[in-house]
This record gives structure tokens, C-alpha cells and sequence, in this order.
């Protein structure tokens, strides 16, 4: 399946400080190109993979589901770990929760996490239907592209694709039960207006999580796509005096 101009993975060789970033549900690698180039800039290692069935087309999609997604990170986190003293995992949307989960497999080998606008849970009255619908429809329009910054396109699917996206409802129970398991330190910003994933999404992460170096960060300026939106230097900036000021303890350690 050809792979849409623009959504190729991301893979940078740097210092032993490595960051794998991981993107949201029917976007692609695109959404976070410029966080994994600002990264690799400061001379970060930086893996930023394109997840099964992402950034072709939705239908292509509908044939993969959250544990395909789930182990693609997590062979990127496997070798980044091998080559790496220090990594952290940054994700956006679905890409913070399959962050989450990898934290909760991998405890302290990942070294901390960076989540933006993190998903754990989504708010519509189609939901309830969805086991339903899955196998009646392929797909459903999409709430894609929320960004504020004029001239800005998220190269994301216009539909979304049911038996996908019910795979990763389902996983949600597992992820958000175990919740308490995440213990590393954790960089989480969120848009204070956003019209794909609720702020429960994130308060819920927060309430939830045993970290006890947490830094909250609302976001003013952006919409669910912060890191295209006008808001994304800072979220460049503080994740890089975050991981920064991550790697400096663990070799002081």
C-alpha cells in the first residue's frame, strides 16, 4: 500500500538521550515532524514511526488494529532502549495513551513521558453504537484537522475507520484501569480548547497516575493538533528542558 506523500516515518542517530515520539489515531508521522526535527536538532536520538495502517487509507486502516499499533511503538522503544542511557516516550492523542501503556510494561526502563493532549477516553453519542456500527459501515466522518493556525493542514484520514477505532475503546479499559502502574515523571500539556478529545481525557491521566514529578501545561493557542498549532515552539521548548533536565539526574545517578 503506497504511503501518502509526507506521513514517512521519522529516524534520527544522535547522543544517548532517545526520544520516540508516537502520533494519534488516523494521522501519520507528519502531525509530529517538526517536535522530532526540533528534537534531533539539540542532538537527540529520535524515533518517530508511521503505525500500521496510518497514512494510506482508512480503509487500509480498518485492517490493523490497537495491539498492531501498540507493537510497532514498542519495537522502536525496544531499540531505542538497546542503543539509549536515557529515553523518553512523547506521544500525541492516541499516541500518549499507547505512551501510557508502554510505561506501564517497561516501568523504569522509560525514562519519562511527554503527552499532549493524551486520549484514555472520548465523549460522543456515537460511541455506544460503534460495536454495532463496525460491522455495518467501514467508517465514519472524521473530526480531523483541529487546528487553530491558519494554513495549517493535518495530514490525517477524513474518515474514521469503525473496526480501528473500536479496537482502541476496548483497549482504553485495560490502559485506564492500570493507570496507577505509571510511576515516571511526566510532561503533560493540553489545549484548553479542543473538539476531538474532552479535557476529562487528561484530568483523568492526572488523577490517575502514581507520578510524583508531574508538570501540567494548558495550552491557550491551539487547538487538538498542538503540535502543527500555534502553540508548538512551547511544547518543543519545555519538552526539551524536560527530557534535558531527565537525562542530566540519570547520569548523575
Amino acid at each position: 500500500m503506497p504511503v501518502l506523500p509526507g506521513a514517512e516515518p521519522y529516524s534520527h542517530d544522535g547522543s544517548s538521550t532517545g526520544v520516540l515520539l508516537v502520533h494519534g489515531f488516523t494521522s501519520s508521522p507528519q502531525s509530529l515532524r517538526p517536535w522530532a526535527e526540533h528534537l534531533a536538532a539539540r542532538g537527540m536520538t529520535v524515533r518517530l514511526p508511521r503505525l500500521p495502517g496510518h497514512g494510506t487509507t482508512w480503509q487500509e486502516m480498518n485492517r490493523t488494529r490497537w495491539e498492531d499499533w501498540y507493537a510497532a511503538a514498542d519495537r522502536e522503544f525496544r531499540e531505542l532502549h538497546e542503543r539509549c542511557d536515557t529515553v523518553v516516550i512523547g506521544g500525541l492523542s492516541m499516541g500518549g495513551g499507547i505512551a501510557l501503556a508502554l510505561a506501564q510494561e517497561h516501568g523504569p526502563r522509560v525514562t519519562g513521558l511527554v503527552l499532549v493532549n493524551p486520549a484514555v477516553l472520548f465523549k460522543d453519542w456515537r460511541v455506544r453504537f460503534v460495536p454495532l456500527l463496525k460491522n455495518v459501515i467501514g467508517g465514519l466522518e472524521a473530526i480531523a484537522n483541529d487546528i487553530k493556525k491558519e494554513g495549517v493542514t493535518e495530514l490525517a484520514y477524513s474518515h474514521t475507520p469503525l473496526k480501528a477505532g473500536h479496537s482502541q475503546l476496548v483497549a482504553w479499559k485495560n490502559l485506564t484501569r492500570d493507570l496507577p502502574e505509571v510511576t515516571q515523571p511526566v510532561l503533560l500539556l493540553r489545549s484548553a480548547e479542543d473538539h476531538v478529545i474532552p479535557a476529562e481525557s487528561s484530568a483523568m491521566v492526572l488523577s490517575r497516575i502514581s507520578s510524583q514529578d508531574v508538570t501540567e501545561i494548558v495550552l491557550h493557542d491551539s487547538y487538538h493538533v498542538a503540535t502543527l498549532d500555534n502553540d508548538a515552539p512551547r511544547i518543543f521548548d519545555e519538552s526539551v528542558a524536560f527530557i534535558e533536565r531527565l537525562s542530566s539526574s540519570s547520569r548523575d545517578g
